[in-house]
């Protein structure tokens, strides 16, 4: 492989810490966690103590053969800014970082300006966590399009993952209206899948829209290695809006139970369904356009004890 390969969708953290509706997500040892009360195994067996590091991030990339990543957020990891920070100050030029506020209740605009004020290029919003609240946070009310209007002066990045189908995009339809310069990248790839996905991937028929696939092998987790029905609705997705407008991303620790970070887009890498052309842009170039990284390289490959 003779091309950049750019995550569009990874996470990491030094202490698990996350709390939805009150409550927690926490790191039990071997990778599990107590999961809002439920056992389970939320990164590889092999982060014994919990910690998902940079350290150990830089380490898969460079096995797997990528060369930079955009490291976003989730509210059930807990919100892991100056953890971030840290790990961007030590790989600046292989990381992207989101910054995220507690959007979850009033204030978050001058979060949001805050983190903008430490360096931070991007801010993700866990939009699907706004929905059942006491009281829902709507992507278009008024201290919401102060702050995208506050970003899109800035050039900074919105990362949003969206609840299932065309619920909230009315909502961010308006949002771009209101912000046409504002970049967005949605996550999840829409939620591929689920009824009303292509609502979500047609956004990208605006501009500065762009969709990335981080969490699409956990969507099509009941399928399988090598995922042709994932590569099925990318093509379906580039079908709508282009593929110069899709980034692949790997979610990065959570799919990592299931498969390695490299198999992550290596079904993608050996699929006959795309062009050597469509790969380029899907696995990297488009991220690297949208992200703005600068002065990348094809990493070197590692061969394998097992290879000859």
């Amino acid at each position: 492989m003779d091309f950049i390969v750019v995550d569009a969708h990874v996470h990491l953290w030094k202490e698990l810490k996350g709390n939805i509706n009150g409550k927690t997500v926490s790191s039990i040892g071997g990778g599990a966690a107590d999961f809002l009360g439920e056992k389970r195994q939320m990164m590889p067996p092999y982060m014994v103590n919990g910690e998902n590091t940079v350290e150990m991030f830089v380490s898969n990339m460079n096995y797997a053969g990528v060369a930079a990543a955009v490291v976003t957020q989730e509210y059930i990891d807990g919100i892991q800014n100056k953890y971030l920070i840290e790990s961007y100050n030590k790989y600046p030029d292989r990381l992207f970082i989101c910054g995220m506020a507690e959007f979850r209740k009033p204030g978050y605009y001058l979060q949001v300006k805050k983190l903008i004020d430490e360096g931070f290029k991007g801010i993700k919003i866990p939009a699907q966590r706004l929905i059942n609240l006491p009281k829902r946070v709507y992507l278009n009310e008024e201290e919401m399009i102060d702050t995208f209007k506050l970003m899109e002066s800035k050039n900074i990045v919105l990362s949003i993952d969206l609840a299932d189908g065309d619920l909230q995009v009315a909502e961010l339809k308006e949002v771009i209206k209101e912000c046409p310069n504002l970049k967005i990248a949605i996550g999840h790839f829409g939620m591929v899948g689920r009824e009303g996905w292509q609502e979500q991937i047609k956004l990208a028929r605006n501009k500065n829209v762009y969709i990335e696939s981080g969490g699409i092998t956990w969507l099509f987790h009941k399928e399988f290695y090598p995922y042709k029905g994932a590569v099925l609705a990318i093509k379906e997705a580039a079908e709508l809006v282009g593929m110069e407008k899709l980034m692949w991303g790997s979610d990065y620790p959570r799919t990592m139970t299931a498969i390695t970070y490299k198999m992550s887009y290596n079904f993608i890498e050996k699929s006959d369904l795309l062009s050597e052309y469509e790969k380029r842009l899907l696995l990297g170039e488009n991220a690297i356009k949208f992200y703005g990284f600068k002065n990348l390289k094809v990493m070197e490959r590692i061969k394998n004890m097992v290879e000859d």
